[in-house]
């Protein structure tokens, strides 16, 4: 099922959620963006390895030690905006759409992320919901750490 914006009104808009953060680097949005689209700096951060380009209009998957997911890269604006939608849920049942949106912050850079939207009302998507929210959260850190640091934080082997 794809999410979509509905006209269900009041209960469709209290029912719908999208994950929202902003967070500052120390890099300049050159730097971040390269983080989001090159293959070889994505691994650096998020998952264990990417098989295939980052390219709009391509499907890439992205390995974890313990699943695999793909991407649909929709939008990419050279050091402003990437985009990509991916599923949740058990068969591929629920999609989102994410955007990275980058600003220039004095000598860095100001991150925004959105993932969603999240239809609460459908089985299981609460759940998903709640991974994005603690996901994201976990993957800037690491992207943070990678970015302003050159560490990497994550705790599990990738």
């Amino acid at each position: 099922m794809k999410a979509e914006a509905g006209s269900g009104g009041e209960a469709a808009s209290l029912a719908a959620r999208r994950v929202h953060m902003v967070r500052r680097f120390g890099a300049p949005p050159s730097r971040v963006y390269r983080c989001w689209t090159v293959p070889e700096e994505l691994i650096r951060w998020f998952p264990q390895r990417v098989e295939g380009s980052l390219a709009v209009g391509t499907r890439s998957t992205l390995v974890f030690p313990d699943q695999r997911v793909w991407w649909d890269v929709t939008v990419v604006e050279s050091d402003r905006r990437f985009e990509f939608r991916w599923p949740w849920l058990p068969g591929e049942g629920w999609e989102t759409t994410v955007s990275v949106r980058l600003e220039p912050a004095g000598y860095g850079t100001l991150l925004t992320l959105t993932d969603g939207p999240f239809d609460l009302r459908v089985p299981g998507v609460l759940d998903a919901y709640a991974e994005a929210l603690e996901g994201w959260a976990e993957a800037l850190a690491w992207l943070r750490g990678v970015v302003d640091f050159s560490s990497d934080l994550r705790t599990r082997p990738y």
